[in-house]
């Protein structure tokens, strides 16, 4: 036989020999039905003064973790509900790095996931009391804008903060809210909110003599002397810890200015933009679905002080970290958010294929 023809008949021949190599089957990425997202833990994830993520781990609970280099702590899964709960870190740089390391990582599923980012934050005294919980369907950045010094703006104006190609404060009409200056304003799934209000209003918050003594300075205000409740209201993101009268009227203008008067400022946070930021993009590349994505936030704090009170003075309290409704708000974003959580991954051949929304 000629060489080359017994090569060829050899190569053919070997073609039907099984092969005596071990084979590694490709491990599946786990489907993933709920992110809870929790942005910072004062200290050890169980055992101590709890912060946001710390009721999740013991409560909910979850029973297995996960390594999680790129996002600085480990990941917590419950294999139950196929629920996974990251710790995204304090502040937009932190909490956009983390939701996009996640949402890359080819371990999990999340095209279907919903998530559900349950956070403390300031409460606007005009809108809601400490304690209590709101459901968000637009989130602003406060960040993105010119600003002069308030000790330097012409008497006429409200504020030094001045929308990007506007020369004054609220100047119409409102610039585009997504152009090379950033994202302004996230909406979100407005059906999907309110069905998670309706789910949780009726959800019971408790109430001690150190909250009422707290909201009662705030004579005139009555929804900031009404015991902790459930409600739709928007958050405003900054990475700065503002506080006080002219401010508050800053983020009430701010909000409403750049969802053309349909969001309703309630909340002051210093992550959900970044979050938002994050999800956009990974909706982009194909990897989560922006329509499941909800955001709660729990009073820790108000925004403004009560008459008689400089914002200096409620500053100087705060920045000890004696913030009113610390410990209630902490308890308030497990005791409504794991609801949701629960109703969604308990049934989810029902919520996998269809996106719920509030009924009439």
């Amino acid at each position: 036989m000629h060489l080359r023809s017994a090569h060829l008949a050899l190569f053919a021949a070997l073609l039907f020999v099984p092969s005596s190599l071990p084979s590694h089957a490709v491990t599946p990425p786990l489907q993933v039905r709920v992110v809870v997202v929790a942005t910072f833990e004062v200290g050890s994830d169980t055992g101590d003064e709890p912060g946001e993520l710390q009721n999740w781990v013991t409560r909910y609970p979850f029973t297995q973790t996960l390594p999680f280099p790129a996002g600085g702590h480990i990941l917590y899964w419950n294999p139950q509900d196929h629920v996974l709960a990251v710790l995204s870190g304090v502040g937009k740089s932190h909490t956009a790095a983390t939701i996009t390391a996640l949402g890359l990582d080819p371990r999990f599923d999340l095209h279907r996931s919903y998530w559900v980012l349950a956070g403390i934050g300031g409460i606007d005294p005009n809108v809601a009391s400490i304690g209590s919980a709101a459901w968000a369907q637009h989130v602003v950045d406060g960040d993105l804008a010119y600003e002069i010094d308030a000790r330097e703006i012409p008497s006429a104006w409200l504020t030094g903060i001045v929308a990007y190609d506007r020369a004054s404060p609220y100047e119409p009409p409102t610039p585009p809210a997504v152009s090379d200056n950033g994202t302004l304003v996230y909406n979100l799934n407005a059906g999907l909110a309110a069905w998670a209000f309706q789910l949780t209003s009726s959800v019971s918050l408790p109430d001690d003599a150190n909250l009422q003594s707290a909201r009662a300075a705030y004579t005139g205000q009555p929804n900031a002397q009404r015991p902790p409740f459930v409600l739709v209201g928007d958050t405003l993101t900054a990475d700065r810890f503002w506080i006080g009268n002219r401010m508050n009227d800053w983020a009430e203008r701010w909000v409403s200015y750049w969802t053309s008067g349909k969001g309703r400022f309630a909340t002051s946070a210093e992550e959900d933009s970044a979050y938002l930021q994050a999800l956009t993009q990974l909706s982009a590349a194909g990897r989560v679905d922006l329509a499941r994505v909800l955001d709660l936030r729990t009073a820790s704090d108000f925004t403004a002080p009560p008459p008689g009170v400089t914002p200096a003075q409620l500053l100087k309290s705060e920045a000890t970290g004696n913030y009113a409704a610390y410990a209630q708000s902490i308890e308030n974003a497990y005791r409504v958010a794991s609801p949701v959580v629960r109703e969604l991954a308990s049934h989810w051949p029902r919520y996998q294929r269809t996106i719920p929304a509030a009924q009439p």
